[in-house]
């Protein structure tokens, strides 16, 4: 994969003081971090190691990660080491994809409210997912599935959603296993009336409780009864649940996984160019079936929506449920694969995934590189570099990632 000709470090150190003077006064400790963070990535700033060639002697700076989850440099690594783990969880079943999306009028409020608000969206999604499928009429059986927040569109608003992986079958009161009918999970109607439901009654009692923050433009809100009027308008639209064709076997959820688990707002191959002014990137129009196009940007309000994005310390977006949640999972998946009368998973081979193992910011010190001059010899580490407050970072810094 070639390296893109510049990243989201360089937008962040060539517009961040701006963006801190016009929005300072809204930033959250976790947005200024993630921006420290991006700003001294693979810089000299973080130390690093030099590498030399055991055999030609070609020598090469590698500079540190800032392990920052925001930022598309730092992800490849702890993708890779996340799908070892979760293939081993894999059952030999059909898979469904489903995604519960927010309303746009809800914006505003998880601007204010990011914990809160993702957090009841993660609880309406999950019960009304296990509600729904425990009904006799539907599947009849306690499921188990794994959910990943994503909080951005194309072009980097907002658009709050869960993207959920779901087995396609649970386990019945008796114990045994109940496959869903083939090519259909749930019916996406009543799943999206129950998670409306679910989601306001959340929203609902947290305002009683003085628990959710209205100010600005929502300073209104406070009042009860205007709230009130809110959560009506919102209980008489329709509200996007959307059930994806089935994945099929573990290879292609694993496929889907790496490509959505570890994803931030924006990667650093969407860039395309940058100025003192601007910056232009790639975006897909699903409105007009996934057509390419190019969107430009002041500079300041490109970083304004991708700090949007940007988690609240300590929030975690990758959640499990059912008999797939973090408490009991290796019984209740040995209850399943007894049910399913099948031995202990079998992990695929991450090999055959060439989403997986492209992972060109892979850290050297995990594993042996061949040389690029001679391509015989391989890449030791001769000489650490220590941290370095007194080296700041230089844009466009070219040196191989560590």
């Amino acid at each position: 994969m070639n390296r893109p000709p510049f990243e989201l470090a360089d937008v962040v150190r060539r517009f961040g003081p701006a963006c801190e003077a016009a929005y300072g006064a809204t930033l959250t400790p976790a947005q200024r971090q993630a921006m420290r963070a991006i700003a001294k990535c693979r810089t000299a700033v973080l130390g690093g190691h030099v590498e030399a060639c055991d055999g030609c002697g070609h020598r090469r700076i590698a500079y540190n990660s800032c392990r920052n989850r925001h930022c598309p440099k730092c992800q490849a690594l702890a993708r890779v080491e996340w799908l070892d783990r979760q293939a081993e969880d894999l059952l030999p079943v059909e898979y469904f994809h489903v995604v519960f999306t927010l309303p746009n009028a809800v914006g505003p409020l998880a601007l204010q409210n990011p914990r809160r608000v993702y957090a009841a969206l993660f609880r309406a999604a999950a019960e009304s997912l296990a509600e729904l499928a425990a009904d006799p009429k539907h599947l009849g059986a306690a499921i188990g599935f794994l959910m990943v927040l994503h909080t951005w569109g194309q072009t980097l608003t907002l658009h709050p959603h869960v993207h959920c992986v779901v087995p396609g079958g649970g386990l019945t009161p008796e114990g045994g296993w109940k496959s869903c009918r083939s090519g259909f999970f749930l019916p996406v109607k009543p799943l999206s009336r129950l998670f409306r439901g679910k989601f306001l009654a959340v929203l609902a009692g947290l305002h009683a409780k003085g628990l959710l923050t209205t100010e600005g433009q929502l300073d209104n809100w406070s009042d009860p009864t205007i709230f009130a009027r809110w959560l009506a308008d919102l209980r008489r639209t329709d509200w996007v649940v959307y059930a994806k064709p089935p994945f099929g076997g573990p290879e292609q959820v694993l496929k889907y996984l790496a490509r959505y688990t570890h994803r931030v707002a924006i990667s650093n191959h969407r860039l395309v160019t940058l100025d003192d002014q601007t910056v232009s990137f790639r975006w897909k129009d699903y409105a007009q079936d996934n057509a390419p196009k190019t969107m430009t940007l002041d500079g300041i309000e490109f970083l304004r929506r991708f700090l949007q994005h940007v988690l609240p310390s300590g929030f975690v977006r990758i959640r499990h449920f059912g008999f797939l949640a973090n408490r009991g999972r290796e019984a209740q998946l040995a209850r399943c694969r007894a049910a399913l009368q099948v031995e202990a998973a079998q992990s695929p081979n991450l090999a055959d995934l060439p989403v997986v193992t492209v992972v060109p910011d892979r850290d050297p010190r995990e594993e042996s590189r061949a040389c690029p001059a001679c391509g015989l010899g391989r890449m030791v580490i001769v000489e650490v570099i220590p941290r370095s407050i007194h080296r700041p970072p230089v844009v466009g810094t070219a040196t191989d990632s560590s």
